[in-house]
């Protein structure tokens, strides 16, 4: 269900069903003239909403460029490894090529299963390491070296939303959605109609941010093509 709600239904489809569902309550719940001192608080609230949100929001979005850049720079290191095994017996070439293959498919799916087919990957290097030692040494070197992407990318994905700010971020936002859908606009319809984009508007940032924490928005999930490019062409091409 959470990867349906997730990946499969459309920010657009998100944005009308909320816009039909509050221009729906706009019009059936009783309005209220709050007060000077109401207003004064649904100032503030609504300032803190934009205040909290905004930071985190910005700071996701980061998050994702920075998971393109790590992502393409291990993308070149493991094309990088590919090529040293040029001079490998065909057998031997492509044993490694499998493995790195598999390292890859995993890796965009579970990062623990990835991390042990990059273990099983350096394992069988060692293995082979007395018969072809020049090149097995340049591969093995190789693999060390791009730990420190590996590492990086590793922080950046467990680098979330934690639940108190979640908890924060729904208090704010209900106090402010209660506030905009039980105001008194009058009875012109067009305001209503306002209301109802206003609040689809505030609902959107909450659901953008989910699918931005979670890595499944449209552009956090093309951070992986590098790899998919290279998997479908058999190592020849990033691009």
């Amino acid at each position: 269900m959470k990867k349906l709600l997730l990946e499969k239904i459309r920010l657009s489809w998100y944005f009308t069903g909320l816009f039909v569902l509050f221009l729906i309550l706009v019009i059936v719940l009783p309005r209220e003239k709050f007060n000077t001192g109401a207003l004064t608080l649904f100032s503030v609230n609504s300032f803190l909403y934009g205040f909290f949100i905004s930071p985190i929001l910005a700071a996701q979005k980061a998050r994702i460029d920075e998971l393109h850049k790590i992502v393409r720079s291990e993308a070149n290191a493991v094309f990088a490894m590919a090529l040293a095994t040029k001079n490998l017996p065909d057998e031997l070439r492509n044993e490694i090529q499998e493995l790195l293959r598999s390292y890859m498919k995993k890796s965009m799916h579970d990062r623990k299963s990835g991390e042990q087919a990059y273990e099983d990957l350096i394992s069988s290097c060692i293995q082979y390491k007395g018969k072809f030692k020049p090149e097995i040494d340049k591969l093995l070197d190789k693999l060390v070296s791009n730990q420190q992407n590996r590492t990086a990318l590793s922080m950046q994905l467990a680098n979330k939303v934690f639940s108190n700010e979640w908890l924060i971020m729904l208090v704010l936002f209900l106090i402010t959605l209660s506030f905009i859908l039980l105001i008194d606009t009058g009875a012109v319809f067009i305001y209503k109609v306002v209301t109802a984009f206003l609040a689809t508007g505030l609902s959107m940032l909450i659901i953008n941010l989910v699918k931005l924490s979670t890595l499944t928005h449209k552009k956090a999930k093309q951070m992986w093509t590098p790899f998919t490019k290279l998997i479908d062409s058999h190592f020849y091409r990033l691009d």
